[in-house]
């Protein structure tokens, strides 16, 4: 990959850094606006990554940097979707290209990729608490003249963690200046009157000790330096309210905000976004069986209610809000209470599928526990983006899911192979005789199926279901990477290999029965997960061969114990040794190394 014919404009060219960007003249500041908005319009249109939020910081992210004697003074943005043109102007320009790329430059700030990012983002609303901590540090420290920034978006201060920050930092003397970037949006609109009080008034932050400021015009670049100029020699807690809009610059994108936050390529021309074409029906994305599923059991149960913290565009709840807008809700950006909430109803005999990123369940951990599993409430928690996600990298990947659940009593943890298992699993945990929190995990992307919309069924549950027979190897697979196995087996077979594969379905309840025919008739295991190995499906049919006294040679593939970043999915996959041709390889060799009993 190159990055071809996009240059730079004559200003930005001479950009490679914020010490050069301050040797200009106020006067320049728009141009080099100009030039940094089309340079992540042609960037973006042309290799992909977040869009609408980054042309809406473009006047902010300069006039910082032409302020703030960064990287000695902290710049945190939060979440980090408006960061690439902080990014372009603090060294990575020529290989921005490599954004979101295996082996490139990651889509969100992080430490260990340049001095500038002062903190690693990628889950929203954790810039104040950061700025906080470091500022607190450089009093500590005896440090002088070092001024702490967050940008903070009006979306990201719908979740408890910024209140909880802007709670604390306001009884502080902290040299700390919080930037409310006000777009009115997060990915989808936001939800919450606490977000209009924030963005129509002042008196919330000098009540938390704040010395407020504003609003002002976030897209007048000189305006933001002479307001950055006069609060910035105002000792303690400050927060500058900058007006902004998502897209500002290129109209398809203020017009669409929610489609245009990471379109894909486009025409930067002509606004049309790039689709791919195909000849014959493709298989629909996990996030559309279940939207439309839910729908249909909605249909049927009056009692089933659907939640989700911000993303009902992501998570495709945004079709059942539309038709049963007082029973599918979203909470905003504030996982703890979507799961504590769900539970709430769920004492009232709701059937609630509390649908949320597999990345960001781990925020509501505490909650999953003290308000669902300890009083087994049968919630059904729907974990999208389970496994690895692709170019969103470290702070995106579902990878822990399996390990977090299942550790935890009451709960059962399951995970389809298909789109039918998935709207099975979604039946079966709905039904009144399903009494304890219900975990599905599916990933990102397309399943396999394109005749999907199939009769549900009831599933046992805690029982697998055999593949394919064999007689040499025996498979275990959890969820859509048994349909690597699939295809793994079809060439084991060309080798003369005779594997027998199991879609396991669920990692709690296990099933033992079968597991303890495969202990008796085999002596060669491999399992394989989309999730970490420490703690997860390997781990558990290794504790269950352990108890029963079974001496198997097992081989575990999955997410390794590391903290792996952006690529495709396909690349990453491949990097982990958990794809087709890893199964492949992995069963070959475990043939060749014959009984190790």
């Amino acid at each position: 990959m190159t990055q071809g014919t996009i240059t730079a404009g004559s200003l930005l060219r001479t950009i490679a850094y914020p010490y050069d960007l301050r040797k200009l003249d106020t006067s320049q500041l728009e141009q080099v606006c100009k030039e940094l908005r089309q340079y992540i319009i042609d960037i973006v249109s042309v290799y992909g990554g977040h869009f609408a939020a980054n042309l809406g910081v473009v006047e902010l992210t300069v006039a910082l940097h032409y302020i703030l004697n960064t990287p000695k003074d902290k710049l945190i943005w939060d979440v980090g979707h408006q960061a690439y043109g902080h990014k372009i102007l603090t060294g990575r320009r020529k290989n921005f290209y490599t954004n979101r790329t295996l082996n490139g430059l990651s889509g969100f700030p992080k430490i260990s990729e340049s001095d500038y990012d002062a903190f690693g983002v990628g889950h929203s609303s954790t810039s104040i608490s950061a700025a906080l901590g470091m500022a607190i540090a450089s009093n500590l420290l005896g440090e002088k003249n070092r001024h702490h920034v967050a940008v903070i978006g009006d979306g990201a201060l719908t979740a408890g963690i910024a209140y909880e920050a802007l709670n604390h930092a306001g009884t502080t003397n902290s040299d700390i200046l919080v930037i409310l970037n006000d777009n009115n949006i997060s990915i989808d609109p936001n939800s919450g009157i606490l977000q209009k009080v924030v963005s129509h008034s002042g008196n919330l932050f000098e009540s938390l000790g704040f010395k407020y400021y504003g609003p002002i015009d976030g897209h007048n670049v000189n305006e933001i330096v002479d307001k950055l100029k006069e609060i910035l020699k105002v000792p303690g807690p400050k927060l500058l309210h900058v007006k902004t809009i998502k897209g500002k610059g290129f109209e398809t994108a203020e017009k669409n905000q929610t489609i245009w936050h990471a379109p894909g390529l486009f025409d930067k021309a002509t606004g049309i976004i790039n689709k791919k074409v195909y000849n014959t029906p493709q298989p629909p994305k996990y996030q559309d069986v279940f939207g439309k599923t839910i729908i249909e059991l909605a249909r049927e149960n009056p009692k089933i209610m659907g939640i989700t913290p911000a993303m009902p565009s992501g998570c495709s709840l945004k079709y059942m809000m539309e038709e049963m807008p007082d029973r599918a809700l979203d909470v905003g950006i504030a996982e703890q209470h979507a799961v504590t909430l769900s539970a709430g109803l769920a004492t009232k005999g709701m059937k609630v599928f509390c649908n949320i990123y597999s990345t960001f369940m781990q925020r509501a951990y505490d909650m999953v526990i003290h308000d669902v599993a300890i009083q087994n409430l049968p919630v059904i928690f729907c974990l999208d983006r389970a496994g690895l996600v692709g170019e969103d990298g470290a702070t995106h990947h579902g990878a822990y899911d399996i390990a977090f659940m299942r550790c935890i009593p009451n709960m059962i943890v399951s995970a389809p192979m298909n789109e039918s298992e998935l709207r099975n699993l979604m039946y079966t945990a709905q039904l009144e005789t399903t009494k304890n929190p219900f975990v599905i995990r599916y990933p990102r992307g397309k399943g396999v199926l394109t005749n999907w919309e199939t009769p549900m069924e009831e599933i046992s549950i805690g029982k697998a279901r055999k593949i394919k027979d064999g007689q040499e190897i025996a498979i275990l697979t959890i969820g859509h990477v048994g349909n690597f196995a699939v295809e793994a087996c079809k060439e084991l077979e060309t080798f003369g290999i005779s594997p027998a594969h199991y879609d396991m379905r669920f990692v709690k309840p296990l099933d033992e029965e079968l597991l303890h025919e495969i202990g008796q008739k085999f002596s060669k295991i491999i399992t394989v997960e989309d999730a970490c190995i420490k703690g997860g499906m390997g781990s558990a049919i290794l504790e269950f061969l352990n108890e029963n006294n079974y001496h198997l040679v097992v081989k575990i593939l999955g997410i390794p114990d590391s903290v792996i970043g952006q690529g495709s999915t396909e690349e990453l996959q491949h990097l982990c040794h958990f794809d087709t041709e890893a199964i492949v390889i992995n069963t070959k060799e475990l043939m060749n190394r014959g009984d190790l009993n």
